[in-house]
Formats: structure tokens, C-alpha cells, sequence
């Protein structure tokens, strides 16, 4: 792989463990909505945009409906926000790169409150060049728009970056804006769907990524 100016990361699933609170959000969300979904299927959509989500788990429902869905998830997942906890060396991952001279832009559509928890957890401000949060564009992942405000605020082109996620929808959106990705299967998501989506190679979370910083080229 050749060296990359900026790394861009996602946050859920990639360096902090939520994806299974989003899933238990949700799922109480629907409950409350008298809408019966199963979690694993909730599983296979969490991480791109949450009107695609909901329309790929019960179909088209009215704007009342959907807004009410939103509001109910964020309410439950700031509730469960305190069982939240950093992957192992994901904070020394990221500080590694800074001091590497690489830029690294955590580029997440998480709403900006979301975002704050995120970052208090991460506690890692002086590696963390820029971030993006779901005011920044229209559509989430798979779009792409998210990857290309990302490589925006790192001042790079696509060739010279390589974005990080967890997701199929991560990879999806790397692939559309042009940008090299590894996938992390801290998520939960097989290496095989995560190859398929796009995915250059897979590591198992925050702590192999940091392991192969000198194998990946990851040096400015």
C-alpha cells in the first residue's frame, strides 16, 4: 500500500465499541413504535444513513413516523451513552499518527451531540486534526459525501488518504469518493463482506491496525 497523507476514521464500531448500543437504541425505538425488528438484522444496517436504515428495516413509513424513530433512538442511546467504552489502543493509535505526521479526520454522520460523547471518550483532541457530524451533508453512508467533506478538511486528495471503518457502508462510500479503506471487524461485521464492499485487507480492531502502522507505510 503507498504512504497516505490522511488517515479518516469512523468512530461507531471502529475506535469506540457502540455499535451494539445503536442496536439496542433502535430496538427499543421500534418497540416504543409498536414495531416488532430483530437485532441482528437491525446489526447488518447500522452505519448508514438513518433514514435508509429505517426504510431497509420497515419500509417507508410517514415523516411523523420516521422523526419520532430518530428522536426515540437518540434518547435511548443517550441513556445507555455510560456503557460506552474505547477500543484497545485506539486512543495510542491515533496519537501514534499524529506524531507520524499523518493528518487524521474522524469522519463520522453521527449527530453533533452524538459526536460529543464520542469525543469525550476519546479523549485524543491533540491527535485529531478535524471531524465531520451529520450537519455536514444531506445523505450518509453509502454515500459518499461524508468521505469527501473529510478529505476536504484534511487538504488532501483521494489518492492520499485511506479511510477507516467498520461497516459495509464505510467501504461502500471509501469506494465511491475514491479513497482506499481498511476494514476493523471490532463492529462485527465478517471480513469477507467488509473485502467484498471494498475493503483493501481487514484487522481485527484498533490495536492490529497499530501493530502494521510500519507494514502499511502509515509514515509521513
Amino acid at each position: 500500500m503507498s504512504p497516505a497523507k490522511a488517515v479518516l476514521f469512523d468512530i461507531d464500531g471502529t475506535l469506540v465499541d457502540s455499535n451494539y448500543l445503536h442496536i439496542d437504541a433502535w430496538q427499543r425505538a421500534f418497540q416504543t413504535l409498536d414495531t416488532d425488528v430483530e437485532a441482528w438484522r437491525i446489526h447488518r444496517s447500522i452505519g448508514q444513513d438513518a433514514g435508509q436504515l429505517l426504510t431497509s428495516l420497515v419500509g417507508e413509513r410517514p415523516d411523523d413516523w420516521v422523526s419520532r424513530a430518530k428522536e426515540l433512538h437518540a434518547e435511548n442511546y443517550k441513556q445507555l451513552a455510560p456503557r460506552l467504552r474505547v477500543f484497545p489502543q485506539a486512543r495510542e493509535l491515533l496519537a501514534a499518527l499524529a506524531e507520524r505526521g499523518i493528518t487524521v479526520v474522524l469522519a463520522t454522520s453521527a449527530p453533533e451531540e452524538e459526536l460529543k460523547i464520542l469525543l469525550d471518550l476519546l479523549d485524543s483532541d491533540d491527535a485529531i486534526h478535524a471531524t465531520t457530524n451529520s450537519d455536514d451533508v444531506d445523505v450518509a453512508k453509502p454515500d459518499p459525501d461524508i468521505v469527501r467533506v473529510a478529505l476536504e478538511r484534511a487538504g488532501v486528495e483521494p489518492a492520499e488518504a485511506l479511510f477507516i471503518g467498520d461497516s459495509v457502508w464505510d467501504m461502500q462510500a471509501a469506494a465511491r469518493a475514491r479513497v482506499r479503506s481498511l476494514g476493523v471487524l471490532s463492529g462485527g461485521i465478517a471480513d469477507e463482506l467488509l473485502v467484498d464492499a471494498g475493503a483493501w485487507t481487514t484487522f481485527e480492531g484498533p490495536a492490529a491496525l497499530l501493530d502494521q502502522l510500519d507494514a502499511l507505510g502509515l509514515s509521513a
